[in-house]
């Protein structure tokens, strides 16, 4: 009798553990869906394009089933793309980003509480409501900035750089800030000339507002503002002066189209959305994406750095090179 129960429970024990086992293979095996939402268009080569090279590289390494929706550069639209996109349900993460969504997504966190969010560049008030399905990543772009500050200041010739901005609002301005105080920190007695387009796309204003800024002495411009930079990037190559672009190394991917025009681009303000998105999603496939808390990355934790490729060799003088390395050693920390 005694032997009898031993076997019976044996065998509930390997059904059960049958079940489980099935039950964690079926759970394994299941694809991860995720939206890429991007608010705005790809083809920037620079910030959209860094963000999509993350969550790609991440589809292709972790078999996710990613599909991009480009909603384009009218914000009225945003909303609307954003809930057609996610109405269904069928995803497990959406991928967004930008300070100019912060809003749109507290929403979405809020109507589908059982749907994880990564919301890169910007941060949802955590303190205002529930909002433990959103990771947040700002990051430290004023310390990427002054860096690039430093180094404008000392490669100008002339004492005047400038920076344009696609639109006035604190993560431009942080840019702008910390590129003021590290041209100074460099050269006190620099001009910086600064400006705004109203825009992240006018590839038109760009270039127009650049050859203003040149032709009051600039001989560099620093470019915040997405697509409308390669105006700034053109305006340069046509008036014999350097620039500097931000979130990817610009000069390197527009170097494989335009060899010339890359040769103006000194350096760029890597804020590298890429590989900070790329980490996000290898965390939470581990299960260790801190949900419910935003992170600022910095230089000490690769979120931003200056692009140090074959251009900015050949361009920048020994002694500026080592000047630019001491002041990242100390950003470092």
């Amino acid at each position: 009798m005694v032997k009898k129960l031993i076997i019976t429970s044996l065998a509930v024990l390997i059904i059960a553990s049958g079940i489980m086992s099935a039950a964690l293979a079926g759970q394994e095996d299941k694809q991860i869906r995720l939206i890429n939402f991007i608010n705005g268009n790809l083809g920037d080569k620079s910030f959209f394009d860094s963000a999509n090279r993350g969550i790609s590289r991440a589809a292709n390494e972790f078999g996710l089933d990613a599909r991009t929706v480009e909603a384009g550069n009218n914000s009225s639209r945003w909303r609307s793309v954003l809930d057609n996109a996610t109405s269904r349900g069928d995803y497990d993460i959406l991928v967004a980003g930008t300070f100019d969504m912060t809003s749109i997504i507290q929403n979405e966190s809020l109507k589908h509480p059982d749907k994880k969010i990564i919301f890169y560049d910007g941060s949802v008030n955590y303190s205002a409501a529930n909002y433990s399905n959103v990771y947040s990543i700002l990051f430290k772009q004023n310390e990427g900035s002054y860096l690039v500050g430093v180094y404008a200041a000392l490669m100008s010739r002339s004492g005047i750089i400038g920076a344009i901005g696609g639109m006035d609002n604190p993560t431009i301005n942080d840019f702008i800030a910390g590129y003021e105080q590290g041209a100074r920190s460099a050269r006190p007695n620099i001009t910086v000339i600064t400006r705004y387009g109203g825009s992240f796309d006018n590839i038109t204003a760009g270039k127009k507002i650049a050859r203003e800024i040149y032709g009051q002495g600039a001989d560099i411009i620093f470019q915040i503002s997405g697509a409308m930079g390669q105006g700034v990037f053109q305006a340069a190559l046509e008036e014999g002066k350097y620039a500097i672009g931000v979130d990817s190394d610009q000069a390197s991917i527009i170097n494989q189209t335009s060899p010339e025009e890359a040769r103006v681009i000194l350096t760029s303000m890597m804020k590298n959305v890429d590989n900070s998105l790329y980490r996000a999603i290898k965390l939470y496939l581990e299960g260790s994406l801190p949900f419910g808390h935003s992170e600022r990355l910095g230089i000490r934790e690769g979120g931003v750095g200056l692009a140090r490729n074959k251009i900015y060799n050949e361009s920048t003088p020994a002694d500026i090179k080592a000047k630019v390395d001491a002041v990242e050693m100390e950003l470092r920390g």
